[in-house]
């Protein structure tokens, strides 16, 4: 491997834990309602948030490996094949996924989601 590659490699991917994955989507969705908010003021945002959340998550799993709430408890989503960024096209199938809820449900043999198996996706911890 090159040195530009992500420093999760392959050999060393690292699971990350259902509660981790849990709290980051919960900060996540957060900062999401957040934000659609402030678009969709006074009113509630409604579907505006699944849009935010869908986008966001896209943009930043695809081109940063992490969104904010991954950033904050040490995740990355990688491609569990050799650890480098998914890409914007996975990022968007896996969010969608993600939104559907019920794929983020279901875990195969080994613990992994659904979703993040369709996306050819891993969730790990990072050592920063």
């Amino acid at each position: 491997m090159n040195d530009t590659t992500s420093s999760t490699q392959p050999a060393t991917l690292m699971p990350a834990s259902f509660g981790r994955r849990l709290v980051a989507l919960l900060i996540d969705c957060a900062a999401c309602i957040g934000v659609a908010a402030l678009f969709s003021r006074p009113d509630p945002p409604g579907l505006l948030s699944a849009l935010v959340f869908f986008l966001a998550h896209t943009v930043f799993v695809g081109l940063f490996a992490e969104t904010l709430g991954m950033r904050l408890l040490g995740l990355q989503c990688v491609r569990r094949s050799d650890g480098a960024q998914l890409g914007l096209a996975k990022s968007a199938l896996r969010a969608l996924l993600l939104q559907l809820v019920v794929p983020a449900l279901l875990t195969d043999a080994d613990g992994r989601r659904w979703h993040d198996r369709v996306a050819g996706s891993a969730v790990v911890r990072v050592q920063r």
